[in-house]
């Protein structure tokens, strides 16, 4: 595929996107130990021009953040950590570091992997991690479900040289113990490494929907998953968001509302007892919905909007996601319309993270109208970069209506421009407007004064 040819096909999906009220995008921009960005650490990725280490001639990483930027999207950086090559028998690109360091990786089922149990690989992700942090003005970064794989029947992970050389303290028959703590430690270790280079950058994760099983532990959920995240997959994410370690939450809650092994709706009462003063969003299914599907609730068109009306009424649980976004292209039973109309017919501000950063920026100075029909103002300057304005709300009602900040249908738009072109009507209806400033965590400064134009 051409530049042009996916760059177009970007532009129609985010357009798709910002159409149906989307405010943020996750991208796979590390799908398996390569890059969808010019790297020294990693090759250029297959799934950019077919061949590993080819240079695609441009960008993507950074054409897709700017495209969101324009857009008033955040946008977070998707990785996967320990996938090599999801097939072993794919040619890697020269120069890959499982040739230098054929030690880190091993074979599982037809993949390749770095061993979580080294070091050595716990540091090169996060190499590779904040290096893009670096040279890119990213909102977040973001990893999904994959830490040690999914099991394969029959087949152990091949790990017996890492545990025999790093087992810090741990007894032989703690060998699950110690894979839990090596996932810990890369986790704790890129939350240090993140706030270290950018402290307003985000770090979430999209976990498998079950925690544990209650038959397993007391505090697992009311479900019977045949895998779960803390033992089949060593991802203890309760111990992570209790600690601190991440901003945010995604559970993939893949499953539809009643499916009695894992019901949409038990788990997402099950997740809001668990954000420790974190963000907590849902994962929604999207792909499983369609008119064929052998699944009665699949079937059905307010299966989704039900699933998304239900997490509103849910005060932890702060917004919803949906895996994943080439499945807008297609009719999903209505649930575009649906957003676009009624769910997200209304701007959403994106959620702040205190925990980061309370302290909003200042209230953009010098509101007022311009030659012709244009607001504009100014901003507030500041050297402290969390304290910059980036966005900008602008709140529009007629005169004499009551103006309530908290209705977003108020909200007229979200821009990072500093002024406005409005549109000229024939009749002439006095509007009051107002505008605030946004900070990168999405604090908002007291709200100016109204300007009073007719349109």
């Amino acid at each position: 595929m051409s530049i042009a040819s996916q760059q177009q096909e970007a532009h129609v999906l985010l357009n798709k996107l910002q159409q149906i009220g989307m405010n943020a995008v996750i991208f796979q921009m590390r799908p398996a130990s390569d890059a969808f960005y010019p790297s020294d650490i990693e090759p250029w990725s297959r799934y950019l021009t077919g061949t590993p280490g080819q240079d695609p001639g441009y960008d993507p990483l950074q054409f897709w953040i700017d495209e969101c930027h324009k857009r008033n999207m955040e946008f977070h950086a998707w990785f996967n950590p320990f996938r090599v090559a999801l097939k072993y028998d794919e040619p890697l690109a020269a120069g890959h570091v499982a040739f230098e360091h054929e030690d880190w990786i091993v074979k599982y089922g037809n993949s390749l992997y770095f061993d979580p149990g080294l070091p050595e690989t716990r540091q090169f992700i996060t190499d590779v991690v904040v290096d893009v942090l670096r040279r890119y003005d990213i909102d977040a970064i973001h990893f999904d479900d994959y830490f040690y794989p999914y099991p394969i029947i029959g087949e152990a992970f091949p790990d017996t040289l890492s545990f025999k050389k790093y087992r810090r303290n741990f007894a032989e028959e703690q060998l699950e113990d110690w894979r839990r703590e090596n996932v810990d430690l890369t986790i704790e270790q890129l939350s240090k490494a993140i706030k270290s280079v950018k402290p307003w950058v985000k770090f979430g994760i999209s976990p498998f929907g079950v925690w544990r099983n209650m038959a397993d532990d007391e505090r697992g959920s009311l479900t019977s998953a045949g895998n779960t995240n803390y033992d089949h997959l060593y991802a203890d994410v309760i111990k992570w968001m209790e600690n601190g370690w991440l901003d945010y939450l995604v559970p993939q809650l893949y499953w539809h509302i009643g499916f009695p092994a894992a019901n949409f709706e038990v788990l997402s009462h099950w997740w809001k007892e668990h954000t420790y003063d974190r963000a907590l969003y849902v994962g929604h299914s999207v792909y499983k919905c369609d008119p064929a599907s052998s699944i009665l609730e699949w079937r059905q068109c307010n299966q989704l909007p039900n699933q998304v009306r239900l997490t509103r009424k849910i005060p932890e649980i702060k917004g919803s996601a949906f895996y994943s976004a080439k499945h807008f292209y297609r009719d999903i039973i209505g649930f575009q319309d649906t957003l676009e109309t009624k769910l997200y017919a209304h701007p959403a501000l994106v959620p702040e993270m205190p925990w980061i950063d309370n302290q909003p920026p200042a209230t953009p100075r010098k509101v007022k109208k311009g030659w012709g029909k244009v607001l504009k103002w100014k901003p507030d300057k500041t050297e402290n970069e969390l304290d910059k304005a980036v966005r900008y709300i602008v709140y529009k009602n007629k005169v004499g209506e009551v103006f309530d900040p908290n209705d977003t249908r108020f909200i007229s738009l979200i821009t990072k421009e500093t002024k406005l072109n409005l549109t000229k009507r024939t009749n002439k209806i006095a509007y009051e407007f107002r505008v605030s400033a946004l900070d990168r965590l999405h604090n908002e400064s007291e709200i100016s004064e109204p300007v009073i134009i007719k349109l």
